[in-house]
């Protein structure tokens, strides 16, 4: 049975035990603190590793210094022309300087984050308010972001000792109004451009016809005037070699050439002609010499 001085002493050590713990912190790698005594700063930017602090009296407060992202509510802003936007964003941004950042929001990662978005907020105002819908769309987007991103980190630097890496739209998007106009209007203009590629053709289409019936009617008269042309000369040459063979023998030629009238003549079983049977046309029928 343990007596009166060995639970005082082991009260004691428990106590010291506790005195020692609760004297001892440790600050992550990843984060930074600071020191406060009866709620008034005493130590800032207090980094990684073990440290000491009085019991009871002081307070730790840590702070992450990593990247954080807050997304920023959908806002509409108008553009240069007056066309309102309904615009996603979100802000990258990390502690700096943690002994302003306490001093300017109290340590609060909310408030931060609220006096970030009031600027990024006026900012984007600022900034689609100097540009067209298709700048701000497409081709300065980019450009719009960087300038930005750049001038709010400066003031951020300055007041809450935060810097701002990035600042990124999400989305873009018509409300539904307007969208469903400039959607019309989109489509009415892809049709006329349509129309204007369909009246292009057509008119390539008509001179492509056009070429080529004259090429058709070109080739065609050249091909008739050579068909005419071998006809003329082949018609010479028939009739040269005719009279080379009416030259040379009358009397065959004369017999050939009623050859060829005669079938010509009877070519058809119905055909019926009646002529004199002394006429010359009849005379190699009843004399192979012709005669009468």
């Amino acid at each position: 049975m343990m007596g009166p001085k060995s639970i005082v002493g082991l009260a004691g050590a428990l106590i010291v035990v506790l005195v020692t713990l609760s004297s001892v912190y440790i600050i992550p790698e990843t984060h930074r603190g600071v020191l406060l005594r009866f709620g008034e700063l005493i130590e800032t930017d207090i980094s990684a590793g073990l440290h000491f602090k009085v019991p009871v009296i002081d307070q730790v407060r840590e702070f992450d210094i990593r990247l954080l992202t807050t997304d920023l509510p959908s806002r509409q802003y108008l553009t240069i022309e007056k066309k309102p936007l309904d615009v996603d964003s979100y802000i990258a941004w990390k502690i700096r300087n943690v002994d302003q950042f306490y001093r300017a929001t109290g340590g609060d990662e909310y408030r931060a984050s609220e006096l970030l978005l009031s600027r990024v907020d006026n900012g984007l105002r600022d900034e689609f308010g100097v540009r067209t819908m298709v700048e701000v769309v497409s081709g300065q987007r980019d450009e719009l972001m960087h300038t930005l991103r750049d001038r709010v980190n400066e003031t951020s630097l300055k007041e809450f000792g935060i810097e701002v890496v990035d600042i990124r739209v999400k989305a873009i998007e018509f409300p539904g109004q307007v969208s469903q106009n400039v959607y019309r209007r989109m489509a009415t203009e892809r049709e006329k451009l349509a129309q204007e590629f369909r009246s292009r053709g057509r008119e390539l289409a008509e001179g492509i016809r056009a070429d080529a019936d004259r090429q058709r009617t070109v080739i065609l008269a050249e091909a008739f005037a050579k068909a005419e042309e071998m006809r003329g000369e082949g018609d010479a040459q028939a009739a040269q070699i005719y009279a080379d063979a009416y030259g040379s023998n009358s009397e065959f030629y004369s017999f050939y050439r009623s050859l060829e009238a005669y079938q010509n003549t009877f070519a058809n079983e119905d055909d019926i002609m009646v002529i004199d049977t002394d006429s010359d046309f009849l005379k190699f029928l009843k004399d192979p010499q012709g005669n009468r």
